[in-house]
């Protein structure tokens, strides 16, 4: 019987792929495998037995990913699944800037209790009077599964839509709507849009990438969107460009202090909704929890953050060889797997970290291996 432990409240349409060979337990000490959300986990101990944890999302900031590595723990996230909900919240806040939406709900609220409510309605109205997004730029920075959704939208509510990817491919380029404008130089996005929004991971490339040299190269009174991260932001230059009216409006579901204590008129602040809708917080846990039990039952890698792919299928009645290694291991590893001759072997790496997969037969085989992080029979 293998042991999940959850954090947060998981979706039950997830937790229902479990089969009969899995039980939730309450001591994560337990478990083979942890499903999570948004659960800071970096200042957890994890016991010997925890083969795998699922964020149940995209980001895995909350989780130590270095440190799981180093234990041979495979973290995955479910890339995608909440992209959707995300694209729909990013074109309200879209919407609801060039309309002065939140500005004309709080106003009209002030006349509760009055009476002859229209005519003021009437009468104050101008002062909300905002723009429409037809025919106006849209510069995306990012254009993965969320990037991509966005940029469909936009073009189908009449948009011009410019795209920056870091990792820009020949197959990614594929998968673009038809209509994008991809440009290979941030600078060459900056000047041209009415409005930019980001959908990047934070980490060390991307931390403050949004700062004074960035806004200064943007157009009067540009609204910026941001559904990824908070970390993107340089707070202090985000605070001076709304004060100068070089962004007009700041929009974000991932608030900080700064942010959300400022006092410059043009900050829309949401709750973190981004992935919070019933649809998406189903189809996230249904990933993490469906790529949780490949890998406890199969072996089988895919969408981990810090291993690489491998899939050999549905496992056999032959036992089957995991192995998660340092890549300089992976020669020896892989000199005494090609002494038994098997017929299904994989192996893949990813930085510093190699995965083999193999199915031993009826042969054995001795891992006494230097490097070896963990290796386990299925």
């Amino acid at each position: 019987m293998y042991k999940i432990g959850t954090f947060n409240k998981i979706s039950p349409v997830g937790l229902d792929k479990l089969t009969d060979e899995y039980v939730i337990v309450e001591d994560q000490n337990e478990a083979n495998g942890i499903i999570l959300r948004s659960y800071d986990m970096h200042d957890m101990e994890f016991s010997e037995d925890l083969l795998a944890i699922g964020r149940a999302g995209a980001g895995t900031n909350n989780v130590p990913v270095d440190r799981c590595s180093e234990l041979g723990i495979v973290v995955f996230n479910a890339p995608g699944a909440n992209a959707n909900a995300v694209k729909e919240l990013c074109l309200c806040g879209m919407i609801m800037a060039a309309r002065n939406v939140p500005d004309g709900i709080a106003w009209a609220k002030t006349l509760k209790g009055s009476e002859g409510v229209g005519p003021q309605i009437e009468k104050g109205k101008g002062q909300f009077a905002g723009t429409e997004i037809l025919g106006k730029t849209l510069g995306l920075i990012g254009l993965g599964a969320i990037g991509r959704l966005v940029a469909d939208a936009a073009l189908a509510l009449g948009m011009n839509v410019i795209g920056y990817d870091a990792f820009m491919s020949d197959a990614l380029k594929e998968q673009l709507p038809q209509g994008v404008m991809v440009v290979e130089d941030l600078a060459e996005l900056y000047p041209q849009c009415d409005y930019i929004s980001i959908h990047v991971p934070a980490n060390d490339a991307t931390k403050g990438m949004m700062n004074a040299a960035a806004f200064a190269q943007m157009k009067d009174g540009v609204i910026f969107l941001n559904f990824a991260r908070d970390k993107l932001m340089n707070d202090d230059d985000l605070l001076a460009a709304l004060a100068s009216g070089k962004v007009a409006k700041y929009v974000t579901d991932f608030a900080d202090d700064a942010v959300l204590n400022a006092d410059e008129p043009g900050i829309i602040v949401l709750p973190h909704l981004g992935a919070s809708s019933a649809e998406a917080e189903d189809n996230c846990a249904a990933m993490a929890v469906t790529q949780v039990m490949d890998y406890i039952e199969n072996g089988n890698i895919k969408n981990s953050v810090n291993m690489p792919n491998a899939n050999l299928g549905p496992k056999g009645a032959c036992p089957r060889l995991s192995v998660i290694c340092k890549a300089n291991a992976e020669p020896d590893v892989m000199f005494k797997l090609n002494e038994l001759e098997l017929a299904n072997v994989v192996c893949e790496t990813r930085g510093d970290y190699s995965y083999i997969l193999a199915d031993l037969e009826d042969k054995t085989i001795d891992l006494q291996v230097a490097g070896v992080i963990r290796a386990r029979i299925i």
